[in-house]
């Protein structure tokens, strides 16, 4: 029997597909469909599953470690994805002016993105040890603090002068780049002399935060988590700045023009021509950072384990489901694991749900 072009076309189709498809079904499909089985079960990898119905939907909330994950969870992907949407956005605008060497600066700025997570999790072990960079940065900022004041004060003063004498003469802003380089070296050498003569001295602090093995919290979150939110948003910044810019570059330039010659602020053209045609670029970056923050584990595993942070303070859902089912020195509870595992998924689709319906969509804001 002769087979037509078009089923031919179809079994190549399919033929290629078929790797694809055996990954999603097998590591996909099935794992989930053993979860949602096993999430109704008292099962520990040794004895054969025994039903228990909603049991260990109902032993989740009544356990407090997964309400603390829960909150973390939540807070720290608020957080993070607001953080890097609006830092990345505004990296992508400034590296889309035409500017000489631009392209080395967007390949610098990319650079952390390529960082693996093992590579970024030692590197924020090191730089949040007690005696690590962290701290040593602060213990010289506050112990010059003085110093800074002084700076301060002295550019104010120096600044104020020049601008009302200029305006004598001529109309002159108070940030006038020449007039306040002017004023930087004056304050620089100002605050010299002060410090010489010994009218400033430094302060003797010396800062040392247990950043990570400690339970004390900040704004609700504990210390180490704090610390994870800066690595991550540091690291997840380059990548979706990549695909701000692509948005960017799909933008007419004749729009700008238009709003510039009818007498359009910088200001103005961003939120009324940038931000709107860029809806479907955030909707992405959003759904994508909502989605990676709330199956946050690698950084918790790293920084809990390496760095020593107490469990209650760095944990998250999805490491809650993987402390369940490979307990250290204690039975596994897949059951439990496999109805917080489903629990995560639900929640993740929810939230990207409801900020499609009440947040950025693809196509505006709804």
């Amino acid at each position: 029997m002769r087979l037509s072009t078009r089923t031919l076309e179809g079994l190549y189709a399919l033929f290629l597909l078929l790797p694809f498809l055996f990954t999603l079904g097998v590591f996909f499909l099935y794992a989930f469909l053993r979860a949602f089985y096993f999430g109704f079960t008292d099962y520990n990898l040794f004895a054969p599953p025994k039903w228990i119905g909603l049991s260990n939907y109902l032993r989740l909330f009544q356990d407090p470690l997964f309400l603390t994950a829960l909150k973390h969870t939540l807070i720290y992907s608020v957080i993070v994805t607001a953080l890097q949407t609006f830092f990345a956005l505004l990296l992508a605008v400034a590296l889309n002016r035409p500017l000489r060497g631009v392209t080395f600066f967007r390949t610098l700025y990319y650079l952390p993105s390529v960082v693996s997570t093992a590579a970024a999790s030692l590197l924020l072990l090191w730089l949040f040890q007690r005696t690590g960079l962290v701290n040593q940065n602060l213990t010289l900022f506050l112990a010059h603090l003085p110093h800074l004041l002084a700076f301060a004060l002295l550019f104010l003063g120096l600044q104020t002068l020049q601008v009302a004498w200029k305006r004598r003469q001529r109309r002159a802003g108070f940030w006038d780049p020449a007039l306040a380089i002017l004023s930087a070296l004056g304050a620089f050498f100002g605050t010299y002399a002060l410090a010489l003569f010994g009218f400033l001295k430094p302060l003797g602090l010396r800062v040392e935060i247990p950043w990570l093995p400690t339970r004390a919290t900040f704004l609700g979150l504990p210390y180490p988590l704090w610390a994870i939110i800066l690595m991550n948003t540091y690291t997840t910044i380059p990548t979706f700045m990549v695909l701000f810019l692509a948005g960017l570059k799909g933008i007419p330039r004749t729009l700008y023009e238009a709003a510039a010659l009818d007498g359009a602020s910088p200001w103005v053209m961003f939120t009324r021509i940038t931000v709107p045609l860029l809806r479907p670029v955030l909707f992405l970056v959003i759904t994508l950072g909502l989605i990676g923050t709330l199956q946050l584990f690698d950084q918790v595993l790293f920084v809990g384990g390496s760095g020593g942070a107490p469990l209650e303070s760095t944990i998250t859902l999805a490491f809650y489901v993987y402390n369940n089912a490979f307990p250290s020195g204690a039975q596994p509870r897949v059951g439990l694991a496999s109805a917080a595992a489903l629990f995560l998924a639900g929640l993740t689709l929810f939230i990207v749900l409801l900020q499609r319906r009440f947040g950025v969509s693809e196509r505006g804001w709804s």
